[in-house]
């Protein structure tokens, strides 16, 4: 009789998953999230940077974003995620976690292709800082995303999708004005 009892909790034990377990695949979810946001930073960095001025501000239609303002739509993001999963964006941005507007806002500026480049560079340092010093713990967390709960983890991989999905976005923008993706050259 002893003997199917050992072997049951020696099962259990093993199967349920361990605190350590759990934060040793925490800390990789967020490695493997900085080691893509690293990635797509180089290429919307040296896309942008490829981009002639004179086609900095092209647009495949009306109403439609152009090539500088998706710089600044990802530069704006790059600090309201955090700011909504509770790391403040720089005061000088104006941007608030809890006020999309304030994103907006700064995204709506209309810099000189250098300048805005330079704000998203400086955005994805602010990003990097913010997803690296986010604990384990802080990922379930439960936190408001545009009036929906959600957790800390969900918004960190929202940021990087949003990221890629940009990415597409500036590719397809390049190409059609006759730019090559610095990495496919």
């Amino acid at each position: 009789m002893r003997r199917p009892i050992a072997f049951t909790l020696a099962a259990v034990a093993l199967l349920a998953p361990s605190a350590t377990r759990v934060a040793a695949q925490s800390d990789k979810l967020v490695a493997d999230l900085m080691a893509d946001v690293d990635e797509v930073e180089k290429k919307l960095v040296g896309l942008a940077k490829k981009m002639p001025a004179d086609k900095f501000d092209w647009r495949p239609g009306t109403g439609v974003r152009s090539f500088a303002e998706v710089v600044m739509h990802v530069a704006a993001d790059n600090y309201f995620i955090p700011a909504m999963v509770g790391v403040a964006a720089d005061a000088s941005t104006g941007i608030k976690g809890e006020d999309y507007k304030t994103a907006v806002a700064y995204e709506q500026r209309k810099l000189a292709r250098d300048a805005a480049i330079a704000e998203m560079e400086k955005s994805f340092a602010h990003l990097k800082k913010a997803l690296q010093n986010t604990s384990t713990a802080r990922l379930s967390e439960s936190i408001n995303m545009f009036g929906q709960t959600s957790t800390v983890q969900k918004t960190w991989i929202l940021a990087a999708t949003h990221l890629h999905e940009h990415l597409g976005q500036m590719i397809a923008y390049a190409r059609t004005s006759g730019v090559v993706p610095p990495w496919s050259q």
